[in-house]
């Protein structure tokens, strides 16, 4: 039975609410490069690949934080020293995501969710200036109607907010929506706004088991949610088939309701 079989039986979800790094793309080795960048800059020794992949999943702050401190904990690191750490690590990531990749299943999934009419939307912790551009570079932005970063509101997960504006914007109940993570974080956000949560094995929680946290799902393959699981899933479309270009709704911060007007027009105008 495949997940969304469990999980919505007879129907599928209106909504699927999708995390970034760690669910969809394994972006570590360019994260750790900048993070070694930036270490190398400040006069430290580099951490390496194996230290951030633990210390990912909270937004680029607290990473900078805790590749300062040499640590998952980072309460004693200086506050100037980690805003020039910030700066320098922002600079760093920016200059290409060359080492990034799509986790297998992804694009087979979202291609599927875009068949049956489900919208989808990103909710991540990355800063919001990487993001769009990174979709697009690993071409699966045009999926997602609505897009969230990490700065883009004042909360960022494991706060819901992100989850509760998208539903409020997408018209869909929590019963009906779906989030999609791999972290702690997620899965807090997910419950506290009332979602169901799936969750991937195979991305990044500071080193601990996700089923710790008590999700809905635990799956090792996005793939696992559709009917049919992984045999049928494989064979949907090919990789040159994407849907018809649109414009995702990119929230900005201080623009926000002017931004959901304007994309509410374009909204209601195409269709």
């Amino acid at each position: 039975m495949s997940g969304f079989e469990q999980l919505f039986p007879g129907s599928l979800p209106k909504l699927v609410m999708f995390d970034l790094d760690g669910t969809l793309i394994d972006s570590v080795p360019d994260l750790a490069a900048a993070v070694d960048h930036m270490l190398l800059e400040m006069g430290r020794p580099p951490a390496g690949l194996a230290a951030v992949r633990e210390w990912v999943g909270n937004g680029a702050p607290v990473l900078v934080r805790r590749a300062l401190a040499g640590s998952i904990e980072h309460a004693e690191v200086d506050d100037d020293e980690a805003a020039r750490g910030l700066e320098l690590f922002m600079q760093a990531y920016a200059d290409g995501h060359e080492l990034t990749v799509v986790y297998p299943g992804v694009r087979d999934t979202l291609k599927w969710l875009h068949k049956q009419g489900v919208e989808m939307a990103l909710i991540t912790n990355k800063p919001e200036r990487f993001v769009a551009p990174l979709l697009d570079q690993m071409k699966i932005g045009r999926y997602f109607r609505w897009i969230i970063g990490g700065d883009t509101l004042p909360q960022k997960k494991p706060d819901p907010a992100a989850l509760l504006f998208v539903m409020q914007m997408a018209n869909v109940p929590a019963q009906q929506a779906l989030f999609v993570g791999d972290s702690r974080s997620d899965v807090l956000a997910a419950k506290a706004a009332g979602v169901q949560c799936v969750a991937l094995s195979y991305g990044y929680n500071h080193g601990r088991p996700i089923s710790e946290e008590s999700p809905a799902l635990v799956i090792d393959d996005l793939r696992a949610l559709l009917p049919g699981c992984l045999d049928s899933a494989t064979e949907l479309m090919s990789d040159d088939q994407f849907p018809p270009d649109r414009d995702s709704i990119v929230v900005a911060p201080g623009k926000l309701w002017m931004k959901v007007i304007k994309a509410l027009a374009r909204w209601r105008w195409r269709a």
